[in-house]
């Protein structure tokens, strides 16, 4: 697989380094953009709800607007985010440039997704969890993936050394400083099943609600400037 913009000669310094709010900035939006592309791109409020959703996050978060708007701006300066103004809309969306800016096709997207947004995982931890994403063949299309993906130079993940007394390693994203295992140890390998994709749908369906209920009431306003125009230029005829 050639990944042609990352140069073969790069090392692991040019690899871009995120804070917590970028990595779960730029990991909810992939996942908005794979699981519900009909509301992607996003407001900021709909990413700063993404953000902070129940499922799918570790840790789970409470960032603000004014946090997720600062992150935005530093994923836009390390080329990773922008700002889309569509037609017609009167707020403001984003969306990431890792497909472009990190040479990622969709399934390392999805990967990439859950590593961002959930921390370090086992193989079939990710098998399970980004099957909402895109839908792998089985596990060892997973594990090629991944693969391909700690080959390339610099590699964008990696995998951990086992906690003391289990077997399993876990893949962790390289956009970031690297986990610590003791982080770790204190959490139960329990498996957590996919979330339904309905759940995302409708919480992007409320989103877009609100969105559209501030486009009309901002429409109403312009409808009653236009209409007190429309009066002070009758009374100059009366």
């Amino acid at each position: 697989m050639d990944h042609s913009p990352l140069d073969s000669s790069a090392n692991e310094d040019d690899l871009v380094s995120l804070s917590f709010s970028e990595t779960r900035v730029l990991g909810s939006l992939i996942e908005k953009e794979l699981t519900t592309p009909e509301y992607y791109p996003m407001s900021l409020n709909g990413l700063t709800n993404a953000c902070n959703q129940k499922n799918n996050r570790n840790p789970k978060s409470e960032l603000g607007e004014d946090e997720v708007a600062q992150a935005i701006e530093e994923l836009r300066i390390k080329k990773l985010a922008h700002r889309v103004d569509l037609v017609g809309s009167r707020v403001p969306k984003f969306q990431h440039n890792a497909e472009k800016q990190l040479d990622l096709i969709k399934p390392e997207r999805a990967i990439l997704a859950e590593l961002l947004n959930r921390g370090p995982q086992t193989s079939g931890e990710l098998n399970s969890r980004a099957s909402r994403m895109f839908s792998f063949d089985d596990l060892r299309d997973v594990e090629e993936t991944l693969t391909d993906m700690s080959e390339r130079s610099p590699s964008l993940v990696a995998l951990m050394d086992p906690i003391p007394g289990r077997k399993e390693r876990r893949w962790f994203h390289k956009l970031a400083p690297a986990p610590k295992i003791e982080d770790l140890e204190s959490t139960s390998p329990v498996f957590i099943p996919s979330a339904d994709k309905r759940l995302d749908e409708v919480g992007d369906m409320i989103e877009e609600f609100k969105e559209l209920k501030e486009e009309v009431e901002a429409l109403r306003y312009q409808l009653r400037e236009l209409s007190d125009s429309y009066k002070a230029f009758r009374t100059q005829f009366e």
